[in-house]
């Protein structure tokens, strides 16, 4: 069935429940970044397949509005469907918001499936339809009444993070989020963000692709948790230590009606952002809310020490296994065939060799000449390309370890490449080492920050249309909140820098239809001298990669950026070399030479 038929049997649905625009976003009952195949209703509405967007359809015209990551993708995807890109913070372009403030007629009806909704994002829009004397429907999916084959939700059994690698007992965790609670004057505490479900009862499972997460909902109180998740996925070791901490489990989807009957007296604290827009409107009025963010936010981004320890491991196992890709890489381009998807199977060949590897931390980014130019480029069988002499090949990849998470991007150049492409690749490694070696005062967040990334950039003329980095989650969501780089307002991304957050810096250059570049590294927050001015912190980088010098220009480089990177790569050596036999060892002292 083509877009246009789906979208005309939409059109029918919404004729027959009174529904003038319906919005369909990218998003389960849990507001997860990623989403399992049940929950891809954008996708299957649209045909595009990225991992962010919200789709909208009017009785005359429908909309994607997506951000700039997507936009070469989008273009291509939706080209000849009669869906139009909506660029997200580009001129002229309007959000969703303002579309429905314009185009929703007086006493209009917005309709939408609430769970997948955000309670923030659905008062927003319960805003405007007031104004408009409006309606609001929430109560339909309507994507489900067209979706013959639609995927059934996922059935994987979920297993235990042992404290040698949480680093915390759920009881400490338990004790720690009822203290806030306490703080906010609530009684009760309701969940339905896989991440924090999953981080405070130390467990993780497979119901989201490439994403360790189990789908559940769950409410704290003072002396017990009521968790809502499919209980076959639950094995007797695992249901023996939820019982030890007092957890009572439920039927999945058990929630809507439960909380319809808590007690009145009880207060609970929510997260506007984090529940869906069905389940707070299934609270009853009567009981009082604080509304904040979740505590399990700040909690989990901060890690332990074990966790600082088990990270460095995992970056030192995906280091390892990059340098040796590299130099696979490097050895037999021109002598084998090697393509975008042979190359990427290669790359976790050598991570599975690490030991402790469970899966890939998020969707693999490998992408050759123009294909890199796309910023979230999938290779398909479709699409997947040869790799060949004179360009760029370039891996933005991250593998799940017992240890934890990675994510890690680098650009390599294969064989003899342009001035023009040794100049970005050479501004690229310039920003990430600008933003790396940064010292800054407690208190400082990515929006200071950001500047140092992109001044290269800006000098120039030149810019890219990413965050310059995330957070990144132990065996979670590879992009974790709260703190992040980026030079625009985002809400969930302003928390100051804590000692033993761990960022991504990633800035990159992309050029459509000839090449793409990112590089990206791990920082771990670290605290630096306390004096009169206050406490300084600095970023302590832990992924231990070259920078492939066969594509820098030393002469676009003044002599602090060309000590910088030959620290750098002098650490690179130090750390990964001891695990390397003698012929890798003397390849990467090739690459990590003094320039």
């Amino acid at each position: 069935m083509k877009v246009s038929e789906r979208i005309g049997k939409l059109r029918d649905l919404m004729d027959e429940k009174g529904i003038d625009i319906y919005i369909i976003p990218t998003a389960d009952f849990h507001q997860t970044e990623y989403v399992g195949d049940h929950f891809k209703a954008r996708e299957f509405i649209t045909g595009f397949s990225g991992s962010a967007g919200t789709a909208l359809v009017a009785k005359d015209e429908a909309y994607l509005w997506t951000d700039g990551r997507y936009f070469i993708q989008a273009s291509k995807e939706l080209k000849d469907s009669p869906v139009e890109l909506m660029k997200m913070g580009s001129p002229g372009v309007p959000t969703i918001e303002d579309y429905l403030s314009d185009k929703l007629a007086e006493g209009g009806v917005l309709g939408f499936d609430g769970r997948v909704v955000s309670m923030g994002s659905g008062q927003k829009y319960e805003e405007i339809v007031n104004e408009k004397d409006g309606k609001i429907i929430y109560k339909y999916d309507l994507i489900n009444e067209i979706w013959d084959d639609r995927p059934v939700l996922a059935k994987e059994p979920a297993f235990l993070l042992d404290v040698k690698y949480s680093g915390e007992e759920v009881s400490s965790k338990l004790e720690r989020i009822r203290k806030k609670m306490k703080e906010n004057n609530a009684t009760t505490h309701v969940l339905t963000t896989l991440d924090d479900i999953c981080w405070t009862l130390n467990i993780r499972g497979d119901d989201i692709e490439f994403f360790p997460l189990v789908l559940s909902y769950m409410i704290i109180t003072m002396d017990k948790v009521d968790l809502y998740i499919n209980e076959a996925k639950l094995n007797d070791e695992i249901k023996a230590k939820l019982k030890k901490d007092n957890v009572v489990l439920h039927a999945y989807n058990d929630i809507y009606e439960d909380i319809k009957k808590i007690d009145k007296e009880e207060v609970l604290l929510i997260d506007p952002s984090r529940l869906n827009y069905a389940l707070y409107n299934d609270i009853p009025k009567e009981n009082e809310k604080v509304e904040k963010t979740n505590p399990e936010i700040v909690f989990k981004a901060i890690k332990n020490s074990t966790e600082v320890e088990n990270m460095r491991k995992a970056q030192i196992k995906d280091s390892i296994a990059h340098v040796k890709f590299m130099k696979w890489l490097k050895e037999n381009i021109g002598k084998e065939k090697i393509t975008e998807m042979s190359a990427c199977d290669k790359l976790y060949e050598y991570r599975k060799e690490q030991g402790n590897y469970i899966s890939p931390s998020f969707e693999p980014i490998c992408s050759f000449g123009e294909n890199a130019a796309i910023v979230h480029y999938t290779s398909t069988p479709e699409t997947n390309i040869e790799l060949e002499k004179g360009n760029f090949f370039l891996s933005d990849t991250g593998a799940g370890y017992y240890e934890g998470s990675t994510d890690i991007t680098r650009a390599y150049a294969l064989g003899e490449i342009t001035p023009e492409m040794k100049d970005h690749f050479t501004l690229v490694a310039i920003s990430n080492l600008n933003l790396g070696n940064v010292k800054f005062l407690s208190g400082v967040t990515g929006m200071n920050l950001d500047y140092a990334a992109k001044k290269p950039f800006w000098d120039r003329g030149l810019d890219y249309n990413h965050g310059t980095g995330h957070g990144l989650g132990y065996l979670l969501n590879i992009h974790e909140g709260p703190t992040g780089f980026r030079w625009q307002h985002r809400d969930h991304e302003v928390h100051p820098f804590e000692e033993n957050m761990i960022i991504t810096n990633e800035p990159g250059i992309y050029i459509e239809g000839s090449h793409g570049i990112r590089l990206e590294n791990e920082l771990l927050v670290r605290k630096g001298e306390e004096n009169e001015y206050g406490q300084f912190m600095y970023f302590e980088a832990i992924t231990y990669i070259p920078m492939d010098l066969d594509a820098i220009n030393p002469d676009m480089m003044t002599n602090e950026d060309k000590k910088l990177l030959n620290d750098y790569h002098k650490l690179v050596f130090e750390k990964v070399s001891p695990h390397l036999n003698e012929e890798e060892k003397e390849w990467l002292k090739k690459y990590t030479r003094e320039i």
